[in-house]
């Protein structure tokens, strides 16, 4: 799935300078991106001048990262998870996972965040949404659960405030969010869903047909491009 997920997204420009905001974020503070995965996320940090060490677990996704930053000189990858980062204690200013959260034993990598923090440091999880009430989008959906009826989204789709607060670790949430619409070609967005891990895990071995349904859906639309409606959602909290 490592090169599919090149066809997703990025997360919202508003929603990202939204939360810096919120931190009262620094060029050159220090930033840990937790399952930086192809390093969506960590370029649009790295870009705003923040000094991003990415960590990811996969060797192939890790790879690609890399390939993608590799004239950065304020990006650095390491081997690691959200339970163990394998980074210093009370280094970073800010920990962020993307998209990666809800991967996680989420009270274990929220430990881990409080012990690479430094004193009043951030967390922040984020993830881009579909906004399934658009036509194409609910026509998709239905596709999907004709193959995998008890299909779930799992923590993704969840509010994170719970999970946070219960780790007792951080202060009061704050909720951001952020719609965009993306411009795709057809033959990117089925490419995109190819990188989808978590239909990908309950479909098992019906995954191929319903990514084959996916494609011949948008190819019926007789159009080289869709529009698709994402809200970027991010909670965030600073260590008490």
């Amino acid at each position: 799935m490592a090169d599919a997920y090149l066809r997703r997204p990025d997360y919202a420009d508003a929603a990202i300078d939204a939360m810096l905001a919120v931190m009262g974020a620094r060029k050159s503070d220090k930033v840990c991106d937790v399952g930086a995965g192809l390093a969506h996320l960590t370029l649009m940090l790295a870009a705003r001048g923040m000094d991003v060490t990415a960590v990811e677990p996969n060797d192939a996704m890790r790879a690609n990262g890399i390939k993608r930053t590799k004239e950065l000189t304020n990006v650095r990858w390491h081997e690691g998870t959200g339970e163990q980062t394998g980074q210093s204690s009370q280094t970073f200013d800010i920990v962020t996972f993307g998209s990666s959260f809800n991967v996680c034993d989420r009270p274990a990598a929220l430990e881990e965040t409080a012990r690479i923090l430094k004193p009043r440091g951030w967390f922040a999880c984020m993830w881009n949404h579909r906004q399934l009430d658009d036509p194409i989008q609910r026509q998709i959906e239905a596709i999907i659960k004709e193959r995998v009826r008890d299909y779930r989204y799992g923590s993704r789709r969840e509010d994170q405030t719970a999970i946070i607060d219960a780790s007792g670790l951080f202060g009061s949430v704050v909720h951001l969010d952020s719609r965009e619409v993306h411009e795709q070609p057809i033959e990117a967005c089925v490419e995109a869903w190819r990188s989808h891990a978590t239909l990908q895990r309950q479909a098992g071995a019906a995954f191929g047909d319903v990514v084959a349904g996916i494609e011949e859906y948008l190819l019926s639309l007789k159009r080289p491009k869709i529009q698709i409606p994402y809200s970027t959602n991010i909670w965030a909290a600073q260590l008490h």
